[in-house]
């Protein structure tokens, strides 16, 4: 998320204030499930069901997290009103920077994990989403809610089509050696084919620019996020339910794929790595992550729900929301450090006491660190690169760079209150995974 040092933004305008403490706050949460959705497991070991974890975050935490992201770009590039000309031209220059030091992070990350992770990182692609999300930063929310609904078409069947002639790749969790060795495998799991697609969650990436250009301190318009977010789930469950339920389409399963009843019925629950492309019946299931047009819309929909209901709370509570706050301010910081914990693969056996160490750690460490550095250790070398690549090659020497930018079109984060009613500065890169 975009900060600025220009403390006229919060006397002038609390609203400001309480909405970027909603958005921090949802990106907590947004946290808070991820850490759920790595350390525990997908499925009870005896009976097969999936787990509690599994079904409340699997796949919905990181649409959140990564509409989140979408968000925070179209803040960093003007708001309601999109930057335009040497501003523009720095704003890409600054989320190019950050991408390829989030990409760096992500990959150096996965050196250290184990042939089989214990969970799959989600860095490397956010690198691809900002570097994909450039060309739009100069659109609105119409055009941005337009593109969204196309990828959210295109994507999945291009996903499911073209997957049989797609390279493969030999490794789980693609790293700098696998990044000069498999080049094609890398560049193709990354768009198509891998757990987090970009293809497909650029989906949620626009969506939450188009967000970002609307404005958030509305109650108008935070209660019409929550409604369209619940609306989404329902009805892409609901048309899910229909076509696989009533319309044929588990028939249609049944008689394509080289798969039994037990398998397919643990396919609409638990997604498949692949997304068989035997029948178009497929692309009418909505489990968490097997990226369909309906499961997109469904995340997407919890994602906006969550969001909407947050930023509500935050106007009134918001004070409350400080440990989620702290932990959304510093998110690139803190999933950087649970990912290396991860890596040491101690939490297998007792997946509950690891969750809560992994949780406790991340909101002590947020708070204590907020209080005394301001920006996390990692949002600081993000926002110090993307700063020098901006003004060394685009603004240097340019009148722009001296303009004073407006509070609300420039949208920039605003100093924090913390409980105590002091000033904080809480930075946050644009929506980086932290």
């Amino acid at each position: 998320m975009p900060q600025t040092a220009h403390s006229q933004d919060t006397a002038a305008d609390g609203k400001s204030s309480k909405r970027v403490v909603g958005i921090d706050a949802a990106r907590g949460l947004a946290l808070i499930g991820l850490l759920a959705a790595h350390v525990f497991p997908t499925s009870d070991e005896d009976t097969g069901a999936p787990t509690l974890a599994h079904e409340l975050f699997a796949g919905d935490s990181a649409a959140l997290f990564v509409m989140l992201a979408g968000l925070g770009l179209a803040l960093l590039t003007g708001g309601r009103t999109p930057h335009q000309g040497r501003r523009l031209a720095a704003d890409r220059a600054g989320v190019a920077v950050r991408a390829l030091l989030v990409g760096l992070t992500g990959l150096l990350i996965a050196m250290l994990m184990p042939a089989d992770p214990p969970a799959n990182g989600i860095l490397i692609y956010f690198a691809l989403f900002f570097l994909l999300a450039i060309p739009f930063f100069r659109f609105r929310s119409r055009t941005l809610f337009l593109s969204a609904a196309a990828c959210a078409v295109i994507a999945p069947v291009l996903m499911q089509r073209l997957y049989p002639v797609l390279p493969e790749t030999s490794v789980y969790e693609h790293t700098l050696v696998t990044l000069v060795t498999e080049p094609a495998g890398f560049v193709a799991e990354l768009l198509l084919t891998g757990t987090y697609p970009a293809l497909a969650y650029m989906v949620f990436v626009l969506v939450g620019m188009g967000l970002g250009r609307l404005d958030l301190n509305s109650t108008r318009v935070q209660v019409l996020i929550a409604a369209v977010g619940a609306g989404l789930v329902a009805l892409a469950n609901a048309t899910s339910h229909l076509l696989i339920h009533r319309l044929g389409g588990y028939q249609a399963l049944l008689g394509s794929a080289e798969m039994d009843r037990q398998t397919v019925d643990e396919a609409l629950v638990v997604a498949p790595e692949v997304l068989p492309d035997t029948t178009w019946a497929w692309l009418a299931i909505a489990t968490p992550h097997s990226n369909t047009p309906l499961a997109l819309a469904s995340s997407l929909g919890m994602a906006m729900l969550v969001l909407g209901l947050v930023l509500l709370v935050a106007r009134r509570f918001g004070r409350w929301l400080y440990p989620l706050t702290a932990m959304g301010a510093m998110t690139m910081s803190v999933y950087t450090a649970h990912m290396v914990a991860l890596s040491f693969e101690v939490h297998y056996e007792n997946p509950v006491l690891w969750y809560l160490v992994h949780l406790f750690g991340a909101v002590v460490f947020a708070l204590v660190w907020t209080r005394w550095f301001g920006r996390g250790p990692l949002e600081k070398v993000m926002t110090v690169g993307a700063q020098r690549a901006m003004q060394r090659y685009v603004l240097e020497g340019s009148a722009v760079d001296a303009a004073p930018p407006t509070s609300e079109n420039e949208d920039q984060h605003p100093r924090a209150q913390s409980p105590s009613g002091t000033q904080r500065t809480t930075p946050q890169p644009p929506g980086e995974p932290s």
